[in-house]
């Protein structure tokens, strides 16, 4: 499963809010709702964040393994 909790750390760390990632980096609004709501996101929309951020991937998601 894959996790944004990285995300809103990093976010919070640079001080920049989802109103900026969308308004000031062109991140689609809708991604934002996909992010929250666990959903899938593209490598270039994954590359576009960590742009914006200028941070790594691994900054942005962490995989984390589910029980079997």
């Amino acid at each position: 499963m894959i996790s944004y909790a990285p995300l809103f750390k990093t976010m919070k760390e640079k001080s920049i809010t989802t109103y900026a990632l969308i308004h000031q980096y062109g991140i689609n609004s809708r991604t934002i709702h996909n992010i929250k709501h666990g959903k899938g996101i593209s490598t270039y929309t994954l590359e576009k964040i960590c742009e914006a951020l200028d941070c790594t991937p691994n900054d942005v998601i962490e995989f984390i393994k589910e029980a079997e």
